[in-house]
């Protein structure tokens, strides 16, 4: 289970990332694997289906959260959809009554809050490994607690409790090429590209990956991360399993659109040309998008980005974990890493320029109001911030080695005290 925290800007949801221009958005989603232990089976026709809602004022989601009945109405944010607005200060919260797994978000700025339920009277469902069918189902928790064992078996980041960000979908280039309209329940948009030229693509001229048949998964110009940065993939077919980028789309181009949205005509706008890498594989797996490069993150610059700011985790009675473990599966992603022995399973990867990580501030003004008290140490993500950053934590060494015993393109650290309240930092409670 994931609440998912949609920044705003670029629409529509279904080929995007966001699901307002103007605000957040917050999704519940149940991800399931329709495997027999140890993958000895994998149904290859619902492999990961996904149960989605989001959140809302009254409990209630938009459209059917189902992978088997989610339709056009799913993934389109209503009246009732709950949003926040950045710079508001939130309290996220999930819990297990027995209604069902609940994930709830209060607005400590608007008084506000949404929640979702993980129930059958939802319309949740769980998925039958043989047939893909779905049947009503309520979900609960599987564990109690947050031990190191308590985790997914088949995911590959470990962990029961996280705080994660994730990365590595996005690329802005200065053209776009390979016109590859896109169309999926609830909307058919005609102006969607595979291919995205120069910026990212390292020059003002530099061809993109793609395009790519999505009949035959043969594509050109396929790529893949090499020791100082992108190299020809050894193969241009995306059914070849290889970790590369074989197109760079969904590509979504700068300025107005016209797309069909539930069989309505919506006129949406994009910022800069956008590609997402998610159409022929899962990401950005040359490293040369945008999240790779340092510039990107929050470093204190009046050209970047604030971080989003953390307290916590806390458990039931208020308490912050005592314990914590840093961790990415980003060398899962990498041509170069060998997760069977180690060998180039790095953080950051080879060909990346840049690869963000966990820093603490306790510097005047950076708490968060009615929640820490002066002097608390406060999560941040990304870069040292100047006038900000107090302890980097080891900046990108944090994230430990490759786990051999269960996955190497997973590194992870040793169980160590929680850097938030020790080595100086004063213990905190939730509100």
């Amino acid at each position: 289970m994931e609440l998912q925290f949609y920044a705003p800007g670029f629409v529509p949801f279904q080929d995007n990332v966001s699901c307002s221009t103007t605000r957040w958005c917050i999704a519940m989603t149940i991800d399931s694997l329709e495997a027999t232990f140890n993958f000895q089976f994998v149904n290859p026709n619902c492999t990961e289906p996904v149960n989605f809602a989001y959140l809302t004022r009254s409990g209630v989601p938009s459209g059917p959260p189902s992978p088997q009945l989610a339709n056009g109405r799913t993934f389109t944010p209503n009246a009732n959809t709950f949003a926040v607005s950045s710079g508001d200060q939130l309290k996220i919260a999930i819990s297990d009554p027995s209604s069902g797994f609940t994930g709830t978000v209060t607005d400590l700025t608007t008084h506000k809050t949404g929640f979702m339920t993980a129930s059958a009277a939802n319309g949740f469902m769980n998925t039958n490994l043989n047939t893909c069918a779905g049947s009503p189902f309520t979900f609960h928790a599987e564990y109690a607690t947050a031990a190191q064992q308590n985790q997914v078996p088949w995911s590959a980041l470990e962990g029961g409790v996280l705080m994660e960000q994730e990365i590595g979908h996005n690329e802005v280039c200065s053209s776009l090429s390979s016109h590859d309209p896109f169309s999926t329940s609830g909307l058919h948009d005609g102006k969607v590209f595979d291919t995205c030229i120069g910026s990212n693509e390292g020059g003002a001229k530099s061809a993109g990956e793609g395009p790519c048949n999505p009949t035959t998964g043969q594509g050109r110009h396929a790529e893949t991360e090499g020791t100082t940065g992108p190299i020809a993939c050894p193969s241009n077919n995306a059914a070849s399993g290889q970790l590369c980028e074989f197109a760079d789309g969904i590509c979504l181009p700068q300025g107005s659109r016209t797309i069909i949205q539930n069989h309505v005509a919506v006129v949406v706008r994009m910022p800069v040309n956008f590609c997402q890498a998610n159409r022929f594989q899962n990401g950005d797996l040359d490293f040369d998008g945008i999240a790779y490069r340092p510039t990107s993150w929050p470093d204190g610059s009046s050209s970047a980005p604030t971080s989003i700011r953390y307290a916590g985790p806390f458990d039931s009675s208020g308490n912050p974990y005592p314990k914590v473990q840093f961790e990415t599966d980003a060398p899962g992603s990498e041509f170069l890493c060998n997760v069977f022995t180690g060998n180039l399973c790095l953080v950051p990867p080879l060909a990346a320029r840049f690869y963000p990580y966990w820093t603490l501030t306790s510097k005047a003004g950076q708490g968060i109001t009615g929640v820490t008290h002066k002097g608390a140490c406060i999560w941040n993500f990304g870069n040292t911030i100047a006038g900000v950053t107090t302890r980097t934590l080891g900046k990108d060494a944090q994230y430990g080695s490759p786990d051999l015993a269960r996955f190497g393109g997973t590194s992870i650290s040793a169980v160590t005290a929680n850097p938030e309240i020790s080595g100086g930092c004063p213990v905190i409670t939730k509100p």
